[in-house]
């Protein structure tokens, strides 16, 4: 890591998915708030789209897909084209969808397909770094940061690139790449590069950037710009990413990463995944039947019902955001971002802590390079874990606010 001063996120050791995460120990009879630890624990620290599934479940057999035994067996789609493995009903897919929602410019560019955006991210910093100099390059975002960018960047310990920290701080010499999430994971905002000199290279992530989550106000037109399936459509089990590339060697390098790391990416998810996105673009003006309004519909009224919450009291605060003209719908509105940077505004040091407590499971402010009284949690849950959420937060509320007798 870089030797500046600056405020880093706590390390993780490695562990497993399952263990990340390790449930609280149960409440004794003691427990004066026992009565609130006894429910099933509520898993917010993770994206998992499942609160999709009611709509995609209502479309039946539209984008059912049908796979003989016999299709997909090579690795091979097209080697006369810059990423071999992407199939042409994919890319046809995502072309056509970026021009139908207007939220990226595809045009003269290069589609570069992946198992994730993570992939594709590896592939990126691999592209704009090899083959590499007398040092790492260093890698930087605004604070706050993606919480797995530090572990993903220096996971494998290259001697390419290395995570440099907030981008807000940064102030060393030489070459450097700007990680840019708009709209930005964790906190909803809209935002631009922060370093802005000459010798940076920057990558747009843009997972976010859909109708259901934010308003969407131009067409994106950067050097790199990186999409998932997952938070698109909310298909996360498919592992389909990718990237909107302008320059040709770039993309040419980001394939030869995943060709070396994976040989391609799944033929038969890429089929699934055009499939998909095909028919909502075709159903995108399509009352009723548009994916997009069935989204920004359910996000609005979970962050409605979520600040009806939040409001009762003054223990907790949610960020604000401002009304803007969304060219897809035509109409003014504001974010409803997949995850909510809930602030703690009392004395509690660290606010993912204090939630495991009561079963609930939010990731840290400090893996943000944050502060610690935030915690990210997330929309995206089906209905039953969302609505349960929202009673344990308030029933927080009410003890805390009852024990302090002022609201606080």
């Amino acid at each position: 890591m870089a030797t500046m001063t600056m405020k880093m996120p706590r390390e993780e050791k490695a562990v497993s998915y399952a263990s990340r995460y390790s449930l609280p120990a149960e409440p004794k009879d003691n427990d004066t708030n026992s009565n609130l630890c006894s429910g099933p624990v509520i898993l917010l620290s993770h994206g998992d789209p499942t609160g999709f599934k009611p709509f995609w479940r209502s479309v039946g057999d539209k984008c059912k897909v049908t796979i003989d035994s016999c299709d997909f067996m090579s690795y091979l789609t097209d080697v006369g084209t810059v990423c071999w493995f992407l199939e042409k009903e994919l890319e046809e897919a995502i072309r056509q969808l970026h021009s139908t929602v207007g939220n990226a410019v595809t045009d003269d560019r290069h589609i570069v397909v992946g198992t994730g955006s993570t992939q594709l991210y590896h592939a990126a910093l691999y592209a704009l770094t090899s083959p590499g100099g007398p040092e790492p390059v260093n890698v930087v975002s605004a604070v706050p940061y993606y919480s797995s960018y530090p572990e993903e960047t220096n996971f494998l310990c290259s001697a390419l690139y290395k995570w440099a920290g907030d981008a807000y701080t940064f102030d060393k010499e030489g070459p450097y790449i700007e990680l840019v999430t708009m709209p930005n994971n964790p906190d909803g905002q809209v935002r631009g590069p922060v370093v802005n000199r000459n010798d940076g290279k920057l990558i747009h992530d843009l997972a976010y950037y859909w109708p259901q989550y934010t308003p969407i106000t131009a067409q994106a037109d950067y050097d790199i710009m990186l999409f998932t399936f997952s938070k698109s459509m909310g298909h996360a089990g498919s592992r389909i990413g990718w990237a909107v590339v302008k320059d040709k060697n770039v993309a040419i390098k980001m394939t030869k990463y995943i060709e070396l790391n994976s040989i391609g990416v799944s033929r038969e998810s890429q089929h699934r995944a055009a499939k998909i996105l095909g028919a909502v673009s075709d159903s995108s003006q399509c009352i009723g039947a548009n994916f997009f309004q069935y989204g920004k519909s359910l996000m609005a009224e979970r962050w409605t019902k979520f600040r009806e919450v939040i409001n009762r009291s003054r223990l907790f605060s949610l960020p604000k955001y401002m009304e803007e003209y969304c060219q897809f719908s035509g109409e003014d509105s504001e974010p409803h971002p997949a995850f909510a940077w809930l602030k703690c505004n009392n004395d509690i040091e660290d606010l993912e802590i204090f939630l495991r407590r009561y079963k609930i499971m939010g990731r840290g402010g400090s893996l943000f390079g944050s502060d610690p009284k935030h915690v990210r949690v997330s929309m995206l849950g089906d209905e039953e874990t969302f609505n349960l959420f929202l009673e344990r937060v308030s029933s927080i509320q009410d003890t805390i606010s009852n024990s302090n007798g002022n609201g606080i």
